[in-house]
């Protein structure tokens, strides 16, 4: 214990001689964790909308009305030119065009039925899908009203009615599932670089050497680097939670004990994968973009931006070892939806067993030479 105290005591005082680590540290994800919830927007609007109306009724002029009015659609063009329009999607100036053709008004009359035609953009696959979602909706709004004018008895009641609850969110606040998920990502940045590039540094400075001649345990080392840098992610989080209840107004609904419980073990295993990526490397670069490889596909299959449910079966594999989907799933249960320790326990035990499988690796891979 002696050793690892004056092991300890070096460590910090290298962090706090080093103010870049600090910046890094608490000012960048103090930063990020402010801009990025702004930046990552998951509402779609102003989708760029042209409509090529040949009828020019009032009824064409009804639906134009309700559509642009509807908050989600852009007018940048209305006319009565099909090839016009067509050329404002070639030039990714519309996104989608309305085609309402001759004749629409009177056969909606008529008939009773009409023809709308609908051309979209499809190089955003997103943006392509839930736009043509908001029209087909507002079109069919516009046509009921439009029945109920033209026949007043008609009855447009379905044989089901429907009442949606939406729970753990009523307003669908995309920031209220995006900003657990963002302040997991950091964390994990955190602990996996800089725990990546330490034992890298004491090689490049050569101070590796003097270490390896003195009677240090392996494992003491090996605590010496996890621990400073478990509690700066600690405090890290934190911070998060803090600005995340006075800024995004995000009450936690669960037990925070239970939170940080799974924190702390949590931040062992991305420690842990850090350390052992330094153990591999001899250079900084070597490390930084070894760790990057990793926490980037950490990240794009940690389930914040994809649905896992939605992935390909050897994609929803590796999510079985990805500890920062375990993260995003138990920032999710515990701050959002109010989970206990019972309900997180799978997640907590393989976490654990990443923790202690990485740094057992970490310490068996680090080789004290002389």
């Amino acid at each position: 214990m002696g050793m690892l105290k004056v092991l300890l005591q070096k460590e910090f005082r290298q962090i706090f001689r080093n103010k870049t680590i600090l910046i890094i540290s608490f000012i960048a994800p103090v930063m990020q964790f402010l801009i990025l919830p702004l930046a990552a927007n998951f509402e779609i609007k102003n989708i760029n909308l042209a409509i090529v109306d040949h009828d020019r009724s009032s009824t064409s002029q009804k639906l134009t009305s309700q559509i642009t009015g509807s908050g989600f659609f852009k007018l940048v063009d209305y006319s009565s030119s099909f090839k016009q329009a067509y050329h404002l999607i070639e030039t990714d100036k519309a996104d989608l065009i309305l085609e309402v053709p001759v004749d629409f008004e009177q056969n909606l009359m008529r008939e009773n039925s009409g023809k709308i035609f609908i051309a979209v953009n499809a190089i955003n696959g997103t943006k392509a899908v839930v736009g043509g979602n908001y029209l087909d909706g507002i079109i069919a709004e516009t046509n009921k009203n439009i029945l109920v004018e033209l026949i007043p008895n008609v009855n447009l009641k379905q044989g089901v009615d429907l009442a949606t609850t939406y729970w753990f969110n009523p307003k669908l606040n995309y920031k209220i599932a995006l900003i657990p998920g963002i302040l997991a990502i950091l964390v994990t940045m955190i602990g996996g670089f800089l725990s990546a590039l330490n034992i890298v540094k004491e090689k490049e400075s050569g101070t590796i050497e003097q270490i390896n001649v003195t009677p240090i345990r392996k494992i003491d080392f090996i605590l010496g680097k996890l621990i400073p840098f478990w509690i700066l992610a600690m405090i890290v989080f934190t911070i998060g939670l803090t600005l995340a209840y006075l800024i995004y107004d995000i009450v936690p609904q669960g037990n925070l004990l239970v939170l940080y419980c799974f924190i702390s073990v949590y931040l062992l295993a991305v420690l842990g994968f850090g350390l052992l990526i330094s153990t591999f490397c001899n250079t900084q670069q070597e490390a930084m973009f070894l760790a990057f490889f990793f926490v980037m596909i950490f990240i794009l299959l940690g389930g914040l931006f994809t649905s896992i449910d939605s992935m390909p079966e050897w994609a929803k594999m590796i999510t079985k070892i990805n500890p920062v989907n375990y993260m995003i799933n138990v920032m999710r249960l515990v701050l959002l939806k109010g989970s206990g320790f019972r309900d997180i326990l799978s997640d907590f035990i393989v976490v654990l067993v990443m923790a202690l499988l990485l740094n057992g690796w970490a310490v068996l891979n680090y080789r004290k030479t002389t």
